[in-house]
């Protein structure tokens, strides 16, 4: 378990190396899942065994990434009790800022096995092959006895020694790695369209966004070990106090509200740019004797930022 939680905090300080290492994991898984479990059925449920196959998976990783992400929990706790508050336009463009930052990131794993599959082809050959889209069996069967190769196409996956067979085959691979090859790009591509736009607006240097990620990083550390040392602490307190019948010592902990203050998902601004909602708890509940909030964390300028900053919120994208 400690070799474990080791590889997830790796996993956590490096955004990059995290998700390069989702998609080697799930890559592997794809290879793995198609030699041991897949057996196409080579009849009328061809299509139906193939296309589950292929995206019944990525839908389970989609969801598991959204389970996964710190920031869908600190999104949704207490919002049906928030909801009655009033909404702002502003509240909104966050709510929805952090949900495609979410699915940004979990879209990483359904995306890579997708594309692994298709460049495999063993999942949609058994797909393609069990269609009763006539023009499309026509074109695969190509120069083949039309009416035979249409009838025999379901069974062309699990035939042997067969030259139609490997002819139909060859071309249904070939569409299956074009159509991999093609989701690869976009994605690509996307993503470097997200991350220049993101960064161009950034209203925040460089060198103080990788501060920034530094200092969230390091805080979400020391914050789990203060939980985890301080609720010890309070349960030690009541054992002792309950089997010694004796007054209980005291222990401060939070209230509701200080929590709730640093449990949702934070808004940087130039004007007064915290790096955390903790680290704005903790500024504006202590002001020096001179009535005026530290100068380091403060900007003279005043601007909301733009979607590139908030993935510092504890969450998993990192632009």
């Amino acid at each position: 378990m400690e070799k474990f939680k080791t590889v997830l905090n790796i996993v956590n300080k490096q955004s990059n190396f995290g998700f390069g290492l989702v998609a080697l994991l799930t890559a592997g898984g794809e290879q793995i899942f198609s030699s041991v479990a897949f057996r196409c059925p080579c009849n009328e449920l061809n299509f139906f065994y193939g296309i589950v196959f292929l995206l019944v998976p990525a839908l389970a990783l989609l969801l598991l990434g959204f389970t996964l992400s710190m920031k869908t929990w600190k999104l949704i706790t207490g919002l049906w009790h928030r909801r009655a508050r009033r909404w702002r336009w502003k509240n909104l463009t966050g709510v929805c800022s952090a949900l495609f930052q979410i699915s940004a990131a979990a879209l990483v794993a359904p995306c890579t096995w997708v594309a692994v599959a298709l460049l495999n082809g063993n999942y949609y050959e058994c797909a393609m092959t069990g269609t009763n889209l006539t023009a499309y069996n026509q074109h695969v069967c190509g120069k083949l006895v039309k009416g035979q190769c249409e009838k025999e196409l379901s069974r062309f996956p699990c035939e042997k020694d067969s030259r139609d067979r490997e002819d139909v085959l060859r071309i249904l691979r070939a569409h299956s790695q074009i159509l991999g090859w093609l989701l690869i790009a976009s994605i690509m591509l996307s993503n470097l369209l997200l991350i220049c736009i993101a960064r161009c607006t950034s209203p925040i240097s460089y060198l103080q966004l990788k501060f920034w990620r530094a200092y969230t990083q390091e805080e979400n550390e020391i914050m789990d070990s203060y939980i985890t040392t301080h609720a010890k602490q309070l349960a030690e307190r009541n054992l002792k106090s309950f089997f010694n019948q004796a007054p209980p010592e005291n222990i401060i902990t939070p209230s509701n509200k200080d929590w709730e203050k640093i449990s949702c998902l934070y808004k940087f601004s130039t004007k007064d740019h915290y790096y955390s909602t903790l680290h704005r708890h903790v500024e504006r509940n202590q002001e020096p004797d001179n009535g005026m909030k530290m100068a380091s964390v403060r900007s003279s300028a005043s601007a909301d930022n733009p979607a590139v900053l908030d993935f510092v919120d504890g969450g998993t994208v990192g632009l």
